[in-house]
């Protein structure tokens, strides 16, 4: 049997993907408490997705969330990482209020904390693995105005590809049309 690589390709980024998940989960935590949701958007979900950015650009004015948005229809998946806003009960200040006069709408420190060290564990995953990434605000923003990741709060995009060069980088901005 002879199985060519383009033929198989898609299988392994979704394998690879989906280790991208468990190195989220397995990552450090603070206080060893996991606040952090993620999941594996592929096929016909990465379209919504690319266009609610769009849609969002009339909102923000932000016109990188065009090309962001063109450019993650490249992707063989994206996978999405957040957390679940949680106080830490510390009283560290390291917000910027006390736990209990932190305003609404203001994350806990740790909680953004623990979903950075997530997305860079699967980061580390894909680059281990050779596949190519891009970490996406932009992305991530979309996904969770789109609701994907319950109670999440902070959500990062990091769509994955295996192609011969990183679709990812060296883009040009899109205009809007």
């Amino acid at each position: 049997m002879i199985q060519n690589e383009r033929d198989c390709r898609h299988e392994h980024v979704l394998d690879v993907a989906r280790q991208m998940l468990t190195a989220a989960r397995t990552a450090p935590k603070g206080k060893g408490i996991d606040v952090i949701e993620a999941a594996l958007v592929t096929g016909e979900d990465i379209k919504k997705l690319s266009e609610k950015m769009v849609a969002m650009v009339e909102e923000h004015g932000m016109k990188f969330f065009l090309r962001d948005a063109d450019n993650i229809l490249q992707a063989e998946c994206v996978i999405i990482i957040g957390t679940r806003e949680q106080t830490q009960g510390l009283n560290c200040g390291h917000c910027g209020f006390p736990c209990a006069g932190r305003p609404e709408g203001v994350p806990c420190a740790l909680n953004t904390v623990d979903v950075g060290i997530a997305v860079g564990s699967a980061c580390a995953m894909a680059a281990d693995l050779r596949v190519d990434t891009r970490v996406m605000f932009s992305a991530g923003l979309a996904a969770q105005r789109l609701d994907w990741l319950k109670e999440c709060k902070t959500v990062f995009a990091i769509p994955v590809s295996a192609s011969s060069k990183n679709p990812f980088f060296d883009r040009k901005p899109k205009e809007d049309k």
